[in-house]
């Protein structure tokens, strides 16, 4: 989502800065295209005042000698003026076929000028007089018509350099009036995207906090991307987290609940138990007792002690000892137990329904743990998989390390009947079974002396059918997680 607002404010600056250089490029324009129209402007004022000039000059030339003349100084001022004019021209243009067109204009002028200074200083001669009249008038007149012309073609120019500065101003209007109205409807559509961008997972998140916080632990934030979805996905751990602590604490208390009650049991159990052993075992004694007597009394006697042994691993269960723990090398472990059980009878693959056993021990280094506690957990796995096998089969034995070599797993693995999905965490706890005798404790017992060791107890159903039960004990060295 980061990513999407960066690039959407960045195409929306490129875009506003896109449009305020063009904007700023035709209010340049227009405003050299309002300079040079102003310029035009004061150039044709120049030429129709400078031919306004000319037309005095030609009234005071053709006024002469009549009763309507003007005085000679008014005309004098009339044609200094006309020169004036004509210089003041050169302060405008600088292109050079304009400026040479000026100076053929003020030859002209200054040549004009001189037939009107000999029309006026000219007084004996009446005929040449006559002469040099018509020649300045003349001259005058073609004067007239070449300036004439000249203010025709700048008024053609100043039309169309008008026209274009109108068009431009018209573009930089309309382009203005675009940006103005464009700006406010983009920001509304990107605030909208971002807004809805924002909302949807926010959304999401806070119906999925809601549904944590009412107790649904098994509730998962989905449909999220980007930074929404890493978020979710802590989320989705931190629930896991809490209902794997639930689930801890629930069995804490259970334990708890189970310590205060195997006190209690073995407490009202203990004497009574011990007062049916020995009577049972007074009565077996008696002469007088029929065979078939002594042999319930006898049966009652197992039972009860039978009883006991449940008693001793309630209480084992209930109330495990501390282990005392000890650097120990698992391979040696292993072979010495699997050096026992080799003797066992059903370890023989020729016979039928002889179990097949595979060691596949790796080099991994020593653990830290209660050697009497690990030894009782791997000797209760390796009787649960002979169980498991009644038909024959395959028991591997296989320890190894994890990536980084921090943890040494132990792996037991049968090919027995197997264990069906749903029950892989509820084997693990107290008084439930799978086998049709047992009292249910001795995976819980062997999880429960695990986790003391600071490890972990899992099982995990294979493709084909096998159980793996995999234990994990911190390496030698490594800081212990274990209470």
């Amino acid at each position: 989502m980061k990513t999407k607002i960066i690039v959407g404010l960045a195409i929306y600056a490129i875009i506003f800065l896109c449009g305020g250089l063009y904007v700023l490029h035709l209010i340049g324009s227009t405003a050299r295209q309002t300079d040079a129209l102003i310029m035009l402007h004061q150039v044709e004022i120049l030429r129709e005042h400078y031919l306004l000039q000319i037309r005095r000059v030609q009234t005071d030339l053709a006024l002469r000698d009549t009763r309507f003349a003007r005085d000679i100084d008014t005309s004098i001022a009339h044609v200094v003026s006309m020169e004036r004019v004509i210089d003041t021209c050169f302060d405008c243009h600088h292109a050079r076929p304009v400026v040479d067109r000026l100076e053929a204009l003020k030859a002209q002028t200054r040549n004009y000028q001189e037939l009107i200074s000999r029309v006026m200083t000219i007084r004996a001669n009446e005929a040449r007089l006559l002469s040099e009249k018509e020649s300045a008038f003349q001259a005058g007149e073609k004067l007239i018509e070449q300036v004439s012309e000249m203010i025709a073609l700048t008024g053609a120019r100043l039309q169309a350099s008008t026209r274009r500065a109108l068009a431009s101003i018209r573009r930089t209007t309309q382009v203005l009036f675009l940006l103005l109205v464009a700006a406010p409807l983009i920001s509304i559509g990107l605030g909208f995207v971002f807004v809805r961008g924002l909302t949807r997972p926010l959304g999401v998140l806070l119906e999925s906090t809601r549904r944590l916080t009412a107790g649904d632990l098994d509730h998962r934030v989905t449909g999220l991307t980007h930074e929404f979805g890493e978020l979710g996905e802590s989320v989705n751990v931190m629930a896991l987290s809490i209902k794997d602590q639930m689930a801890q604490r629930q069995r804490a208390e259970q334990m708890a609940m189970l310590g205060s009650l195997s006190a209690g049991l073995a407490h009202e159990i203990k004497n009574p138990l011990a007062g049916i052993k020995l009577a049972m075992d007074v009565l077996a004694t008696e002469e007088a007792l029929s065979e078939e007597n002594r042999e319930v009394a006898r049966r009652v006697r197992a039972e009860a002690g039978r009883i006991e042994t449940l008693m001793k691993s309630f209480l084992s269960f209930a109330r495990p000892p501390r282990p005392q723990p000890a650097e120990i090398m698992a391979n040696a472990m292993i072979e010495s137990i699997l050096a026992i059980y080799s003797r066992d009878p059903r370890l023989d693959p020729g016979t039928a329904g002889g179990i097949r056993l595979v060691r596949a021990l790796g080099e991994v280094p020593a653990v830290t743990a209660d050697p009497a506690q690990l030894e009782q957990v791997l000797i209760n796995l390796i009787l649960n998989a002979l169980e498991a096998m009644p038909d024959g089969g395959t028991l591997t034995v296989r320890t190894g390390t994890d990536g980084h070599r921090e943890n040494v797993t132990i792996d037991v693995i049968d090919t027995g009947k197997g264990i069906a999905p749903e029950m892989v965490e509820k084997i693990f706890e107290p008084f439930v079974t799978t086998k049709a005798k047992g009292t249910g404790l001795g995976l819980a017992i062997s999880r429960q002396l695990v986790e003391l060791q600071g490890g972990t107890l899992v099982a995990e159903p294979g493709p084909s059918g096998e159980t793996r039960f995999t234990l994990r004990l911190p390496a030698a060295g490594i800081e212990r997680s274990a209470p």
